[in-house]
């Protein structure tokens, strides 16, 4: 088991000993290793100038060998950019819209897939979305809208609004391939709290999205795309780092993409957000915080916040959504104490951390308590399921 005392002096700078960051599932603290790997990024490039390049993509590759490592692949099939928005855009953009202009989602997916989507049904894209609760059946619903209109299926491995976990995915590819359809599947909310293995899911054809913001405390600036190892897409929105080996190469009457990653690469970036990236993945191997440990830790953090509130949830990702009245006001007057939360519309949502102690979970439920009984009853989040398409 994780000890969180012990981990927690490695999180000096963002002070987890002081205050109780149940951000977990948005924003993690930065281990200590962030701070000295970011300002190493600006040593470098003050002593190596234009040459610094060189030791980014250095920084860039340990940063596809983390991310390949929890996602069960090779490194390899992992693009990377600063944020999943500007992936899923490069995917969207090599995607047949012309012939196959039909695009399925849910009602369920975090406002990257939700906005860009919503903005190309106004452009006369179909964009057929199926209720994502019950997560349960979700995959199976999936696989049942799809036709030979189709051109991809966006959907969340764990939803981001309430983190029910969207099992059998498998099933909704097996659908997509018998049309040549597309699968996307933004993985953000489990990668790193819940065991995400491409293998083991059966997902080798699948496109995966993700990113570091969250669970793997990389801070901003790393996001991934994993893609399958014949991928044959022609992103239009393409960058020149694409090409960014054959620039000594004459442009040929077609636009070529350079190899692996290359494919989905975009233009010059701040790449201190690699040099950041690096430092913690080695961290969390050192540390030998192994995605399984990471899921054991974080469900019996989520059985102490679940505690006397609401029944222990099951099958859900790496935090608690809590439906009240006023979950505004419950999280700034929790903040005055030192306890951070965030909501969502009428949901307060509770992330722990690793690094955060038992003692601090329940000061946090104590706390939460007292203003659930100067406020509203609280009752667990289960919407009621909507017409199935």
């Amino acid at each position: 088991m994780i000890n969180p005392e012990e981990l927690a002096k490695h999180y000096r700078r963002f002070r987890v000993t002081e205050r109780i960051l149940l951000t977990g599932h948005s924003h993690q603290a930065w281990p200590d290793v962030a701070f000295e790997a970011q300002q190493q990024a600006w040593l470098d490039a003050a002593e190596l100038v234009d040459d610094v390049w060189d030791k980014a993509f250095e920084k860039a590759n340990d940063v596809r060998r983390g991310f390949a490592r929890l996602l069960d692949d090779s490194p390899d099939r992992i693009a990377l950019a600063p944020n999943t928005h500007e992936l899923v855009v490069r995917f969207l953009s090599g995607l047949n819209l012309g012939e196959r202009p039909k695009l399925i989602t849910t009602d369920g997916e975090f406002h990257t897939i939700r906005r860009q989507l919503d903005r190309l049904g106004e452009e006369g894209i179909e964009v057929v979305k199926v209720a994502a609760m019950p997560a349960a059946t979700l995959a199976e619903r999936l696989a049942r809208v799809v036709d030979d209109r189709t051109a991809a299926v966006l959907v969340s491995a764990v939803l981001y609004t309430n983190a029910h976990i969207v099992p059998n995915l498998k099933a909704t590819l097996e659908a997509c391939e018998r049309v040549g359809a597309e699968l996307l599947v933004d993985a953000y909310h489990a990668l790193n709290v819940v065991p995400f293995s491409i293998k083991k899911e059966a997902l080798a054809q699948a496109y995966i999205v993700g990113g570091g913001y969250k669970y793997c405390q990389l801070g901003p600036g790393n996001a991934f795309l994993r893609f399958p190892a014949d991928s044959s897409l022609r992103p239009v929105v393409t960058g020149w780092f694409s090409e960014f080996t054959d620039l000594r190469k004459a442009p040929s009457g077609r636009v070529e993409y350079g190899p692996g990653p290359a494919r989905f690469a975009g233009a010059t970036y701040d790449f201190t957000s690699h040099y950041r990236g690096a430092a913690v993945f080695r961290f969390f191997e050192e540390q030998k915080l192994m995605p399984e440990k990471l899921r054991e830790l974080n469900q019996h953090q989520i059985g102490i916040l679940a505690n006397g509130m609401i029944p222990h949830p099951h099958d859900i990702g790496g935090f608690l959504a809590i439906e009240m009245e006023n979950p505004a006001v419950v999280q700034k007057t929790l903040r005055k104490q030192k306890v951070w939360t965030d909501y969502r519309g009428n949901t307060l949502r509770l992330g722990p951390a690793p690094y955060l102690s038992d003692d601090q979970i329940n000061e946090a439920v104590e706390a939460l308590r007292a203003e659930r009984r100067k406020t509203s009853s609280v009752m667990p989040r289960t919407p009621q399921p909507r017409p199935q398409p």
